[in-house]
């Protein structure tokens, strides 16, 4: 990736779905080459632009991070076999006190249990889980950065970010709207037109349904295989801080750079961290630095992830790119099929 790579990169994490006229004007280039460039970044599957139902409400998707012990040489088979299910929206390899941690998807605490208790008794080579229920996601990686526009080139592209919508209440999930998730998470980007083609719904409907998904319900976010982000290492710290002071820490954790996502658990631990970073031995210096940063937050335990094999419905290579899409399951789309009763929705 060259630096216009990088920036038609960071200018569709701020607006996924903007035009590449804005994106042109706002780089300097012409339409068309921006165009030209994102199209060969997709198709080297080095960034993609994918959708999902939004995290930070409970109301719409219920989530349990879940750590997997396997059977001793089993861990890449019970990985390959977990990134087939479109429950599981995350899945990295790990080292340390886990072999693996997914991250499922569902619509209601009773779902989340019957939903992990068949994906890991069912799929063989699975010896032991944790599950952990995130009570609230404050940052998740919609909001990371390349930073490879200055400060005035990201105004301009926030300047024509549709208004936000006063205190809209998310709404009941359609047909048509489960069909639209679906579609923009295997392509975010996908026109109007043809997303109206695809449902067979008119322009305006279409239109108009997308956006309130985008909205209310649904959230977008522009990935690109972290080895070109220039932070090719990962790790998962599992944290904990007395509740009077999670407010504050939080609030923190949102705006250090490395942080990719954190998720509020209810378990053991009440932070699950998601970190990108530079070098294996910033592992304990990053640890160190929200030491004294955040004094009262205790690690527990931390992770190095040795290859992230699903991210957000995208099923990834050794080296991080995008090899093939497994579109995230909607919790309030269509129920599972009646041949898994365990999966049955009361």
């Amino acid at each position: 990736m060259d630096e216009l790579d990088r920036a038609v990169v960071h200018a569709l994490q701020i607006r996924p779905r903007a035009s590449w006229t804005l994106i042109g004007d706002v780089l300097g280039v012409n339409p068309v080459t921006a165009a030209r460039r994102w199209r060969r970044l997709e198709e080297a599957g080095l960034a993609w632009v994918t959708a999902y139902p939004r995290l930070s409400d409970s109301r719409i998707v219920v989530s349990g991070v879940v750590e997997v012990d396997t059977e001793p040489g089993a861990a890449q088979d019970v990985a390959q076999a977990l990134a087939t299910e479109s429950a599981v929206a995350n899945l990295k390899l790990m080292a340390g006190g886990r072999d693996l941690v997914a991250t499922v998807h569902a619509r209601d605490l009773g779902e989340l249990a019957r939903l992990t208790t068949y994906l890991f008794q069912t799929t063989p080579g699975v010896r032991a889980t944790r599950t952990h229920v995130s009570t609230g996601v404050p940052t998740e990686g919609s909001r990371w950065r390349l930073r490879s526009l200055d400060s005035l080139q990201c105004a301009r592209i926030e300047a024509a970010l549709p208004a936000p919508p006063a205190a809209v209440e998310p709404t009941g999930w359609d047909g048509l709207d489960v069909r639209l998730m679906e579609l923009l998470g295997t392509d975010g980007r996908m026109s109007l037109r043809e997303l109206a083609a695809v449902t067979e719904a008119g322009l305006t409907t279409v239109r108009r349904r997308l956006h309130s998904l985008l909205a209310t319900r649904v959230s977008l976010r522009c990935d690109l295989a972290r080895p070109l982000s220039g932070w090719p290492l990962s790790a998962v710290y599992f944290a904990s801080v007395p509740g009077q002071y999670l407010a504050e820490t939080v609030r923190v954790l949102s705006g250090v750079r490395e942080v990719r996502s954190c998720a509020i658990t209810a378990g053991p631990h009440n932070l699950v961290i998601d970190v990108w970073l530079r070098e294996l031995a910033d592992v304990h210096t990053f640890e160190a630095h929200l030491s004294r940063r955040l004094p009262r937050l205790t690690i527990g335990d931390r992770s190095v992830v040795l290859r992230t094999v699903k991210h957000m419905g995208r099923l990834l290579d050794g080296d991080g790119r995008c090899v093939g899409v497994v579109p995230l399951r909607n919790p309030h789309g269509p129920e599972p099929s009646a041949s898994d009763p365990d999966l049955s929705v009361g």
